[in-house]
């Protein structure tokens, strides 16, 4: 099933050193539909962090592209996932979005009951001696811990998540982001579509006219983009010399993570998990986005601040530091999106060339998006456009 766009649009906007994509991919809510099914529930999603289901019996419900999965820490601390849905009369488990504990699995409609492993434990009496509870367990669901996050493929028909995201654990590494402790946590809605914000987080074209605090610890034209093996774009910023990290004065009020040293002390790493997670990765903390889509034109972002023990440990630790910064930074980006959005919404809108200097990653998020509506499903790789005329410079002047 193809996307509801003109596929000759998109298809041009992967030429030469790329456009935006057509106006609808951003405004037509039958658009987001259909990026629900193929895009977002053809994916690894992050759902959020093996920490909100830290106990064992915790579980939890979430919506992944157009399904539901149900999380379950089971009682050895494994994490399952099941589809939202009684074998019953297929009513939901448990509402989107709510925590539930206990040893058991209850519908509320007609009180079937599951163990911790989705097999069916108890029906009502109406229903004894009639069902075989070998054939009426929980369908299972792809579901995958990696890095301390949790990921959702609701197709299951997605790559395993070493190949998906190819490249990433080593790049991470240094960072040993399961042991990161969420200190804040700020959630943002924004009159925008979510391949806005993704765009926007990929240059610092703009930095000099929107970002006069982000320019004064870090460069706008520093760094490089990466060459991705898997489905993720991004590169880096550098630090200026005397600033410790991302925040108003420069200096950190935490730690230096425990295997960072060298280059990576100086730079800042900006990445996006295909397709909603954004990581900006510090030598002190690390900041999330979750990117969740509400409509066509708007978009909740749920922002979390990642630090090691060792700061959270300190006497009077506070991360308002980095908070504080990136809160202005955040609001600052909204607001530019919240600008396209209204100006893609125009008769008078004409996709433009991206620049092949600065927009380099830009043009890689928007090719795997563009490639999902031409062929049904997520690409295999971010690594290069197939049908790019011209290679998109992979650093930055």
């Amino acid at each position: 099933m193809s996307a509801p766009l003109d596929l000759d649009e998109v298809h041009a906007c992967l030429l030469g050193s790329g456009t935006m994509l057509p106006a609808r991919a951003y405004t037509d809510d039958a658009v987001l539909a259909w990026e629900r099914h193929a895009l977002f529930a053809g994916g690894w999603v992050c759902v959020g962090r093996g920490a909100d289901l830290a106990t064992p019996r915790m579980r939890r419900a979430v919506r992944v592209g157009d399904d539901a999965v149900l999380l379950v820490r089971d009682d050895d601390g494994v994490l399952r996932g099941f589809y939202n849905t009684c074998r019953h009369r297929g009513h939901e488990l448990l509402p989107c979005g709510s925590t539930a504990s206990g040893p058991f699995i209850a519908c509320p409609y007609h009180s079937w009951v599951y163990s911790l492993d989705g097999s069916l434990h108890k029906v009502p009496p109406a229903h004894r001696g009639s069902v075989d509870s070998a054939d009426l367990g929980l369908v299972a669901a792809a579901v995958t811990e990696w890095q301390g996050f949790v990921f959702v493929n609701a197709d299951a028909a997605a790559p395993p998540l070493d190949q998906y995201f190819g490249g990433l654990d080593e790049l991470l590494a240094p960072y040993e982001f399961e042991r990161l402790t969420v200190a804040a946590s700020h959630s943002y809605e924004l009159a925008a579509n979510w391949k806005l914000a993704a765009e926007n987080y990929h240059e610092c074209y703009h930095c000099t006219t929107i970002h006069p605090e982000l320019c004064r610890v870090s460069p706008p034209e520093s760094g490089e983009s990466f060459t991705p093996e898997g489905l993720w774009v991004g590169g880096s910023m550098e630090l200026v010399d005397g600033a410790e990290t991302m925040a108003l004065d420069g200096h950190s009020g935490g730690v230096t993570m425990r295997g960072v040293s060298g280059d990576r002390l100086r730079e800042v790493l900006y990445l996006q998990l295909m397709p909603n997670l954004l990581l900006s990765v510090h030598p002190d903390y690390v900041m999330t986005h979750l990117l969740k889509p509400l409509a066509a034109d708007r978009t909740r972002v749920e922002c979390q601040w990642l630090f090691p023990p060792e700061a959270v440990a300190l006497a009077g630790f506070d991360p308002s530091y980095a908070v504080d910064f990136w809160d202005i930074t955040n609001r600052q980006d909204w607001a530019a999106c919240e600008g396209v959005q209204r100006g893609v919404s125009s008769r008078g809108y004409r996709p433009g060339p991206l620049s092949p200097w600065h927009e380099g990653v830009v043009f890689q998020a928007i090719a795997v998006v563009a490639h999902t509506y031409l062929d049904g499903r997520l690409p295999a790789t971010a690594r290069q456009p197939a049908v790019s005329s011209r290679k998109p410079n992979t650093t930055q002047e």
